[in-house]
């Protein structure tokens, strides 16, 4: 059963998505990600302005009126989520913790693929596959996808990026888009993320917190690792420890996407996401 606290979230949440599809980003969503060709839809008279290679010579030779062929896109593309559930998603340091606002992200992805009339499914995971929701298409299904984001409760702490991936690929069976959701807190799935990127359009979504890169100095502290529930006592007030409790870069993430070729959004927590996101599609575009 949903708490009124979810309730209140998914509210909220799609409030948020449908200010920002009206802003037009169900537009560079479209541009992006391309069907798989054209269609023949009609014929329809020639209009002064209209490209002379259209023009459907038998139709015109039996009316003895010119006729030009129309097409529309033939897109049936599916649209994958994979959000990272684990222990360090629960951190968040301002408004939101990452997990969500990972949701909204994933939400406005969400959105954007249904009203384009694609489908949407999603990939829930920790250290292992927590839930798998195939794809589908329309509002409901898209709700209840964000619905499942927000309400589920995770068996597993850390997190298995590799693993997700794996998934993935056995679960998309024709070309589709995979949108991976995380802070990339893992090792050891460069190999994956290459073998999905050669049959799929993969792209990267990093989310941090900027207090996860200034440590401050504070003396003796104890902290607890979210992911393996370890507490240890640490100096905070030494530069080496300091440096050692930071997340691991956002360039170690940018180097292994560039090395397997895939594109990568990165978003602080403490700022909006709709501005990125829309211009991350934009040169997705202008390099297409």
């Amino acid at each position: 059963m949903l708490t009124r606290e979810t309730f209140q979230k998914i509210r909220r949440i799609r409030i948020r998505t449908r200010a920002i599809l009206e802003a037009g980003i169900a537009g560079t969503y479209h541009a992006v990600f391309k069907g798989r060709g054209m269609e023949f839809a009609e014929v329809r008279e020639y209009q002064a302005g209209d490209d002379v290679r259209t023009i459907d010579w038998n139709v015109t030779a039996r009316t003895g009126t010119p006729y030009v062929k129309q097409f529309v896109e033939e897109r049936d593309l599916t649209l994958l989520l994979l959000v990272d559930l684990s222990g360090s998603q629960r951190f968040g340091s301002q408004f939101l913790v990452k997990r969500d606002y990972a949701c909204e992200v994933a939400a406005v992805l969400a959105f954007s693929a249904v009203a384009n009339h694609d489908r949407v499914g999603a990939i829930l995971f920790t250290d292992r596959v927590e839930k798998f929701i195939p794809p589908g298409r329309g509002q409901d299904h898209a709700l209840r996808i964000v619905r499942d984001l927000l309400a589920i409760d995770p068996e597993g702490r850390g997190t298995r990026i590799g693993e997700a991936l794996r998934f993935a690929q056995r679960v998309l069976k024709r070309r589709g888009i995979v949108a991976l959701l995380s802070d990339f807190q893992d090792q050891d799935f460069e190999k994956q993320m290459g073998i999905l990127r050669r049959r799929h359009d993969l792209m990267a979504i990093h989310l941090s917190d900027p207090s996860e890169r200034e440590i401050p100095n504070a003396g003796l502290v104890a902290l607890i690792d979210p992911e393996t529930g370890d507490r240890v006592v640490v100096d905070t007030a030494n530069k080496d420890v300091r440096r050692r409790l930071q997340a691991a870069p956002l360039e170690d993430t940018r180097d292994l996407c560039r090395r397997v070729g895939v594109d990568l959004l990165a978003l602080a927590i403490s700022e909006s996401y709709d501005a990125p996101l829309s211009g991350f599609f934009k040169k997705r575009g202008r390099r297409q």
